[in-house]
């Protein structure tokens, strides 16, 4: 038999044995290997084979704490349908790519890629070490990219700069809860109905020298009703200014309701970037602000005039009670309670 055809064997089983990585059909389970990028690779190209019918049975991928280092490698694509990755905890178990910067885009760099229905994230760290201070105004990289929908993120952080958290289907549903997502500028962003609980968001300093202005959320939610809504959350800010959001285009909407900061003084005066980048169409809204100790440090009103060009658009950003109360889980997702599904996925995840 000719070496490179011998050769070539070789690399075929080392694949498959590396894809099985004890797989046990009765409960679906497919175990990575410790520490070993590859075999997350193999895992995830083989959950995507079992799951490619958007019908099929959960299945999980369980990651071992450890460090898988996907070095240049971008766009690990979780195509598959109601796959659960989870790890030993959201310290425990790294992720990590570093893109060339030839490769800077927003959708060209995230660590995980995901195109499925009812994928599942727990216990992790995406990380994304592009050098982003070197290459000054342009940074994006991402940790996250997801094509897909109904996804629920549980004990994932995420750290990156510019574009960490991206949300690409203009009518997706996405939950996140007790996650955590470190950024500089639109460090969330993109469309669809997107619901944050509990979640903790650091700014990080925009430039070495923490000067310039930090903006969490970039929304272009156009095509839902809710947009962004940021519950029961806390933001930590490092060093630079910061504004909640701005917009994207359309009509972006995004609220703020119950958040606790940690240096309210970091937060720009308007609270919300006025300046419009290509919609002056904002829907931005706050309610419940609280510092440190749990003071309610909401204004009484704060109208903000966004502006794009020669159109002006003052809004009310601050909600009355009444308003408040209209958001809810039930209400944003009506036929889908991820809330509750990651109780059941947990408990099924504690018996695995």
């Amino acid at each position: 038999m000719r070496p490179k055809l011998i050769e070539m064997k070789r690399k075929i089983l080392t694949f498959v044995c590396m894809a099985v990585v004890m797989m046990t059909s009765a409960q679906r389970v497919i175990r990575v290997e410790k520490n070993n990028a590859q075999s997350l690779i193999a895992a995830i190209e083989q959950a995507n084979v079992m799951n490619a019918d958007s019908t099929a049975e959960r299945l999980f991928v369980m990651i071992p704490s450890g460090y898988y280092n996907l070095g240049e490698k971008v766009l690990t694509t979780l195509s598959g349908h109601n796959i659960a990755l989870v790890g030993e905890g959201m310290l425990a178990t790294i992720i990590r790519n570093a893109p060339d910067a030839a490769k800077e885009g927003i959708s060209t760099t995230a660590v995980i890629l995901n195109l499925g229905t009812n994928n599942y994230f727990q216990d992790m760290t995406l990380r994304n070490d592009l050098d982003y201070y070197s290459l000054n105004a342009a940074g994006r990289a991402v940790c996250l990219q997801d094509k897909g929908t109904r996804t629920i993120l549980n004990r994932v952080r995420m750290l990156s700069y510019q574009d960490t958290y991206y949300t690409w289907a203009e009518t997706a549903l996405h939950y996140l809860q007790n996650c955590e997502i470190h950024g500089t500028v639109d460090f969330i962003c993109g469309a669809g109905d997107v619901w944050f609980e509990r979640c903790r968001i650091v700014t990080e300093k925009r430039n070495l020298e923490g000067k310039g202005r930090n903006v969490i959320a970039a929304p272009r939610t156009s095509q839902t009703d809710w947009g962004f809504v940021f519950n029961h959350c806390t933001i930590e800010n490092i060093m630079s200014q910061f504004d909640y959001a701005r917009g994207w285009h359309t009509h972006p909407r995004c609220t703020w309701l119950y958040t606790t900061l940690l240096s309210p003084e970091k937060l720009n005066q308007t609270r919300f970037d006025y300046r419009g980048m290509r919609t002056v169409q904002n829907d931005f809204k706050e309610y419940g602000t609280m510092d440190a100790a749990g003071n309610d440090i909401t204004p009484k009103s704060n109208v903000v005039t966004f502006v794009l060009n020669d159109e002006k658009n003052p809004v009310e950003t601050i909600l009355t009670k009444k308003e408040a109360r209209k958001y809810t889980v039930k209400r944003v997702f009506p036929d889908w309670r991820p809330d509750k599904l990651i109780l059941q996925l947990e408990k099924q995840v504690s018996q695995l």
